[in-house]
């Protein structure tokens, strides 16, 4: 049976942003209801310790495939012309274990991590949201800025980045692409006093203050992923209203959470629970206009998962992709 190969550019025509978050909502609700097998995430560092391979399966009683990423992470590519994420979503007939597709996962999980950061914002934030704070300047800053005007009236963008030059390159760039005022500042406190604040970088220590946050603001953390690093402080935490993408990542690679758990700030029981609960109304969301409310990104393989099956149905409808034989 031939193999479709589905690249970046394929994926970035089938799957929409706007189509992605309403996946999401999907992935989510099946993830915490208990209908997806999904194991967490296996890590294996390179030798040499300049990256890591992470390996991610996952199938679901909803889907008619199932399926595994396999993700390489270079921090030092950038420098060398390389994206620093790498790899593929390979994806099986749920009824015969046929390998029926390979997808571009970067692409996938660019697309997926924003849109899952846009539900989050969808039903945590003030309707009335009118800025965005963005901390970094790489690809996930790109469809996050996407993600959150696609779901709220977003005026003003403000980006905040470690390298000033590379920030404001960044923000005349899209100032120019989208219909929305973007700015770069080199205060990371002004980009952190928007109504939506999304910390999207590298970063293993605090970048995003708890004093600097205004009441009322909705937080997506999405670029640590591990118990050692973080990219808010404890402040910030200790005054939020807490939900995750997954209980299980979160207690075993989320240090933005439980590193303040760790220094007694707050305790695992002021984690509402998982945005997939809040769906189905186990959980209660914003509780009020002054509330302070963060989502913690994991990015869990349910994600790739449910972005990738639809991608797969719509490139079978449209014929997208190359095929290689002998599969």
């Amino acid at each position: 049976m031939p193999l479709r190969v589905i690249d970046s550019i394929a994926i970035r025509e089938l799957l929409p942003m706007s189509k992605c978050i309403s996946l999401m909502r999907s992935a989510m609700i099946a993830s915490s209801s208990g209908n997806i097998d999904l194991p967490v995430r296996s890590v294996t560092t390179i030798l040499n310790k300049t990256g890591f391979l992470a390996q991610m399966p996952g199938a679901s009683n909803e889907l008619k495939h199932y399926g595994i990423k396999l993700l390489s992470l270079h921090s030092a590519n950038p420098t060398k012309g390389l994206p620093a994420i790498q790899g593929m979503v390979v994806m099986f007939d749920v009824e015969t274990g046929t390998p029926v597709a390979i997808l571009e996962a970067a692409q996938i999980t660019a697309i997926r991590t924003a849109a899952a950061s846009g539900l989050a914002t969808q039903i945590l934030s003030r309707e009335d949201a009118k800025t965005c704070g963005i901390f970094g300047n790489g690809v996930q800053a790109v469809s996050h800025i996407e993600a959150i005007k696609a779901i709220r009236p977003i005026e003003k963008v403000i980006v905040w980045g470690r390298n000033a030059e590379k920030t404001e390159a960044f923000a005349k760039e899209h100032q120019e692409l989208i219909n929305c005022e973007v700015v770069a500042t080199c205060d990371p406190s002004e980009a952190a006093q928007c109504d939506v604040v999304c910390t999207v970088t590298a970063s293993k220590e605090p970048i995003l203050k708890g004093r600097w946050v205004k009441p009322g603001a909705h937080i997506n953390l999405v670029g640590a992923h591990s118990l050692s690093t973080r990219e808010a402080d404890s402040n910030l935490v200790a005054n939020s209203a807490i939900y995750v993408d997954s209980m299980e990542s979160t207690l075993k690679e989320g240090g933005d959470i439980m590193i303040p758990v760790e220094e007694g700030v707050i305790s695992e029981g002021d984690i509402k629970g998982e945005i997939g609960k809040l769906l189905t109304k186990d959980l209660t969301g914003r509780e009020s206009y002054e509330q302070i409310t963060l989502y913690k990104s994991h990015g869990i393989f349910t994600q790739d998962l449910y972005a990738a099956d639809y991608v797969l149905a719509k490139a079978n409808g449209t014929n997208a992709g190359k095929f290689i034989e002998g599969f």
